[in-house]
């Protein structure tokens, strides 16, 4: 079920990405600041830092009445369609973030890609991602139902496509053809181990402090076992083929694991890739080495095979 990438050691120069971004968030936690603020900052340098690849044209718009960005790479096909669903646990994330990443995935699968802006925690706790989330997708299909629709998602964005899935699933609406999840976030209980064995590695959730507050955060008045909140604790029966790319040093490592694990014993085809040396979501240095460069490939080669 799980395997890694033909690298006999993680590269150089993946090594210097997880030291410089483990160095940078831990200067960016001392500093502190709003979740405005904090939410403004993480804008502002990714459009610096993680600027959309070169061949794909962007065009602000709304699906369903929710805002977000058509990213379409040039002699993109016209029979599929990814919907992608940003990270940032529920309470970060948005367009600006997550533009390149999604932009390099839609290049990699020849395909177009509707980046959704869905609202944020707490100002709109669950359901309002996942209902956003929904009217994208029902509009996507209203438009082109021949159009097959896929999901991506990383971090939050994994898990919130994964809870689409399921509600699609459980209301009768026609299913995506293929999910690509990257570290998912699925259990907002943060029961699994790995957020306490992986936290030394983790340069993101060195602790669990973040992910617990943001999950609170989100669910509002709802339980955190609630599957539409947690997808660990749903039934896993039912859904379109999948595919899971994780790193070696995350504290969602066992998300990831348990995710395709129950998936397989509920006859959902699912594969799981575990990448050596890599960390949470480091595909969004697509363009940069060669273990995202390798992942992307992989992700839109799959999406482009639904």
């Amino acid at each position: 079920m799980s395997a890694f990438l033909e690298f006999d050691l993680p590269s150089l120069k993946s090594r210097f990405f997880y030291y410089a971004v483990k160095r940078q968030l831990r200067k960016f936690a001392l500093r502190g600041g709003t979740l405005e603020q904090v939410r403004a900052a993480r804008d502002k340098s990714s459009q610096r830092m993680f600027p959309q690849p070169k061949g794909v044209h962007v065009q602000a718009t709304q699906l369903g009445g929710c805002p977000g960005e058509w990213l379409r790479p040039t002699g993109a096909r016209a029979d599929s369609v990814i919907l992608y669903l940003h990270g940032g646990a529920y309470i970060t994330g948005s367009c600006h973030t997550h533009r390149g990443l999604a932009g390099h995935l839609a290049k990699a699968a020849g395909l177009d890609c509707f980046l959704l802006d869905y609202r944020l925690a707490p100002e709109h706790p669950f359901p309002a991602a996942l209902d956003d989330a929904q009217a994208a997708y029902l509009a996507l299909h209203a438009q082109n139902p021949a159009c097959t629709i896929v999901l991506a998602g990383d971090s939050a964005g994994g898990g919130l496509a994964l809870a689409l899935a399921l509600r699609l699933r459980d209301t009768g609406h026609a299913a995506p053809g293929a999910m690509a999840l990257l570290s998912p976030w699925t259990d907002l209980t943060l029961s699994l181990p790995t957020h306490r064995s992986k936290a030394a590695v983790d340069p993101f959730f060195p602790d669990s402090t973040t992910l617990a507050m943001a999950a609170q955060l989100y669910a509002g008045g709802s339980s955190l076992t609630q599957p539409g909140v947690s997808p660990h604790f749903a039934a896993l029966h039912g859904l379109p083929r999948t595919l899971i790319h994780v790193g070696e040093h995350e504290a969602l490592l066992g998300d990831a694991h348990a995710l395709a694990a129950n998936m397989q014993a509920a006859g959902s085809p699912v594969q799981l890739q575990e990448f050596e040396g890599m960390w949470h979501v480091w595909q969004i240095f697509a363009g940069r080495f060669a273990e995202a460069d390798a992942s992307i490939k992989q992700l839109g080669t799959f999406l482009r095979a639904a």
